[in-house]
């Protein structure tokens, strides 16, 4: 509920000209579905990327073929539902958005830095300003993202690990970084969920049912701005705690 507030708050004051929101946990951690999703977009989100829980709701596979403002990484396998870039227009113009998904402790998938590559080889299909969403496990993996594609897009900022970091920064070649955005949910939780089944799992190693927490909700992400050639001007990290309204 906070993100459908805040969004539309944005969006009706100008504050936000364009919003990505990682919708991947949003089915209670696991995917999304078509109707979350058009609850986000009716708020004031123009794109939804997703990450290694893409397909974990069966009904949002031939949603992803339809809804081009729905993204899953660009280096899953060939053939899989859905695409990995798409480019939707702003009040300020067009901005381009990339959907990675790392290797490191993460899934065998196609080579992120690689599938990078060759999408900004692509410059004819591509907006001037362009941002990535790299979701990732690894912070090493992240940052090497990052400063790989400093200078040729507007901002990467990571995602999945639903802890936010504190290194949001404008690279050399123009480019806002920020290793993860964080997690828009319960911030008396860990990753999310309630504590002491996970506790209880990493003091025995039993398997446990991981139940959703709802304790201190928090909006997190950063805000980053560009300027007419592509290049960041800014970027600010997000924090909202919910206080209802």
């Amino acid at each position: 509920d906070i993100f459908l507030r805040v969004a539309r708050e944005w969006k009706q004051s100008g504050k936000a000209d364009f919003i990505v929101v990682n919708g991947e946990n949003a089915a209670a951690g696991k995917g999304l579905t078509p109707k979350l999703a058009a609850e986000m977009f009716s708020h004031g989100a123009d794109v939804i990327t997703l990450g290694d829980h893409a397909y974990d709701q069966r009904e949002i596979m031939p949603y992803l073929d339809e809804t081009p403002a729905i993204i899953r990484p660009a280096n899953f396998s060939e053939g899989c539902p859905g695409r990995g870039v798409t480019t939707v227009s702003t009040p300020k113009g067009d901005l381009t958005v990339i959907s990675l998904i790392g290797r490191v402790f993460m899934d065998p998938r196609d080579c992120p830095f690689k599938k990078a590559d060759a999408i900004l080889a692509q410059k004819t299909k591509l907006a001037k300003h362009i941002f990535v969403d790299f979701h990732a496990e690894a912070t090493s993996e992240k940052n090497a993202m990052g400063r790989y594609l400093d200078g040729r897009v507007g901002g990467v900022v990571g995602t999945h690990t639903h802890v936010q970091t504190a290194d949001e920064k404008i690279l050399k070649g123009g480019t806002a970084y920020l290793t993860d955005a964080g997690m828009t949910g319960p911030k008396d939780s860990i990753i999310g969920c309630e504590t002491e089944p996970i506790i209880k799992r990493f003091l025995t190693g039993l398997p446990v049912r991981f139940q959703p927490a709802e304790a201190m909700v928090t909006l997190e992400g950063a805000l980053i701005e560009m300027n007419a050639d592509g290049r960041a001007v800014s970027i600010q990290r997000v924090q909202i705690p919910d206080h209802g309204g």
